[in-house]
């Protein structure tokens, strides 16, 4: 990683331009090229140094749904499991935990009837029961990481 790709990181995190080129306005902040900025974004992303790039939604401003949801996996099972649940598109953030509810995951539905929808058919799919923790309040955290 050079300094580049730190102010990329480090810039990006606050915001990014919303306007017809984005990528080439935001370059310009940044004292590089759209297609540099462009070539240096998807190559952090396929050398793991980031895991994602993309905006954050708010689904239930937008008519959708979203929820934190749990499984008991027995741990033999743990590897078929996440395959399974990983496979739906609704999926994301599916991590495993040292506690009885081993694997968490947040789901992320257009509406909140397919939210319903996605459970029950992670359950079929697994056999095992879906235990959703629906957001009761919502707090802002800033997250800033600086590299």
């Amino acid at each position: 990683m050079d300094e580049l790709d730190r102010r990329i990181i480090n810039q990006l995190q606050g915001g990014f331009p919303v306007s017809e080129r984005p990528y080439r306005d935001a370059a310009r902040r940044l004292g590089t090229s759209e297609s540099e900025l462009i070539t240096r974004i998807r190559c952090m992303l396929d050398d793991g140094l980031l895991t994602r790039f993309g905006p954050l939604f708010h689904a239930e401003r937008m008519g959708g749904a979203l929820s934190l949801c749990a499984l008991r996996v027995p741990p033999q099972r743990f590897e078929e499991v996440a395959e399974k649940v990983n496979s739906f598109p609704e999926v994301a953030h599916n991590y495993q935990r040292e506690h009885d509810m081993n694997m968490w995951f947040v789901l992320a539905t257009e509406t909140p009837e397919q939210l319903d929808a996605t459970l029950r058919q992670i359950e079929e799919c697994t056999g095992l029961t879906v235990h959703n923790f629906p957001k009761q309040a919502e707090y802002f955290v800033g997250l800033n990481l600086q590299v």
